[in-house]
Parts: structure tokens; sequence; C-alpha cells
């Protein structure tokens, strides 16, 4: 039983090996010139005018959860979609319940202002 389980054990070992001998000859062959460009701020391409320790908005992650939330929701809502005439009443209520306490998070965001950019 525990054979047939060898060839992955053997490629996520193999992965391990290789991932950690490339990081091993980075450090050996790169190389170590520190220059002004290389210890900035990173901000997308773009010259960073101002410190990377300033203090953010909280909208600015309201609107990243938000993001984030219905990113999730169209993760549950498209395999539903997908196999919903063999799932039956039962799945149906359950995306409905699901999409009702979703719109209600959506629309108290909404009177707290949470999406305007101003």
């Amino acid at each position: 039983m525990l054979t047939t389980y060898l060839p992955l054990v053997l490629m996520i070992l193999f992965g391990f090996g290789v991932a950690f001998i490339f990081l091993l000859l980075s450090e050996w062959m790169g190389s170590r010139r520190v220059t002004r460009e290389k210890i900035t701020t990173y901000e997308s391409g773009m010259i960073p005018f101002r410190t990377a320790r300033e203090r953010f908005s909280v909208k600015f992650y309201l609107i990243a959860m938000s993001f984030i939330v219905f990113d999730i929701e169209i993760v549950f809502i498209y395999p539903w979609a997908l196999t919903f005439t063999e799932l039956g009443l039962a799945s149906f209520l359950a995306m409905i319940i699901f999409i009702i306490v979703l719109f209600a998070g959506f629309y108290y965001e909404l009177k707290k202002g949470g999406l305007q950019w101003d």
C-alpha cells in the first residue's frame, strides 16, 4: 500500500532538493553590490516619494477585504452554477441564503461609506 505513494514522495523530495540547490547557488554566485536603487522602497515600478512606514486609511483595508470576499463568493458560486441542475432544491436554497448574507454585508459597507473614494 505504501509503495503506491513512493513516486509522490520522491517527486516532493526532488522538488525540495532542486529548490534548495538553486537557493544555495544563487547565494554563492550572486552579486553583492549594494546600490541606492536596491535598498529603496519598491512601489510597483514607480519612484517612491514617501516612506514605507506610513499609515494607511481604514477604507483601504475595507476595500481590500471586500475584494477578497467577492472573490471567495465567485469561488463558491461558480462550481455551484455548473452543477445546478444535479444538486436539487436544498442547494438552491443554501445558495440563496449565502447570497442574501453576502448582499447584506455589501449593503452595510455601502451605508458605512466603505466604497467612497474621496
